[in-house]
């Protein structure tokens, strides 16, 4: 789809042991300017591999197309051009992991504006107001050791949208925190994408959470005795 945030087609990623084998099978992915998707799946099934791909993180071991905000990113896999990979993903792309990943040394301040100091514009007041979006302004002095799980999540949450990416990608971020506060977090993330017309990826259990929240839902169809994955596109 022409002006897609992200496109791929035709992917794939294998993992090879003395003992098994999987495969990830990327069939088709478009996101487009205000998209908001939950990719659904057991544990096991590659959504962290697949959140991998789409945030060129992982290179595939094949692929028809992977498009980021209309940069031909396997074109630069295939040129071993990380330097242009890094910097799209930094200019393009929010990463949300799964366990925050906080810097322990750093305030939360400091961690929220990590992407905009690699970008050479920090923005204390957007920290701020990201904070205060996320009911966490009076913990940013605090280191993550300090706070709460639910809390450093959304210090995560804040320092992925800190630059206001186009594409905003999110591991799980639910799964370490109540269930009143997984929902609003995802409802924060849906009303990011509303204002800002950004689009977002979540992989989540909870199907009936995402689709209140009014994410569309991705399935990935595991066959546990072939260890492979397909993506299945919604109709």
């Amino acid at each position: 789809m022409d002006g897609a945030l992200l496109v791929a087609s035709g992917l794939s990623r294998n993992f090879h042991s003395t003992s098994s084998r999987f495969s990830l099978i990327v069939e088709k992915f478009t996101l487009t300017a205000g998209d908001c998707l939950a990719v659904i799946g057991p544990s096991g099934c590659g959504k962290s591999t697949l959140l991998g791909l789409l945030s060129l993180a992982l290179r595939p071991d094949s692929g028809d197309r992977l498009c980021v905000t209309g940069v031909d990113a396997l074109q630069l896999w295939h040129d071993s051009r990380l330097d242009r990979l890094a910097s799209l993903r930094a200019h393009a792309i929010g990463f949300v992991p799964q366990t925050a990943a906080l810097l322990p040394f750093l305030s939360l301040a400091a961690n929220i504006a990590l992407p905009q100091r690699i970008r050479g514009r920090p923005d204390p007041a957007m920290v701020a107001d990201l904070a205060d979006w996320l009911g966490i302004r009076a913990l940013l002095h605090r280191p993550p050791g300090k706070v709460s799980v639910g809390q450093r999540q959304r210090a995560a949450v804040a320092r992925a949208l800190s630059t206001r990416p186009p594409i905003v990608l999110a591991d799980e971020p639910t799964a370490s925190v109540h269930p009143g506060q997984a929902m609003e977090i995802l409802s924060r993330l849906k009303k990011f994408a509303a204002e800002t017309q950004a689009g977002i990826v979540v992989t989540t259990h909870d199907r009936t959470r995402a689709q209140s929240a009014g994410f569309q839902i991705v399935e990935c169809d595991m066959d546990d005795a072939a260890g492979l994955t397909r993506l299945r596109w919604p109709a």
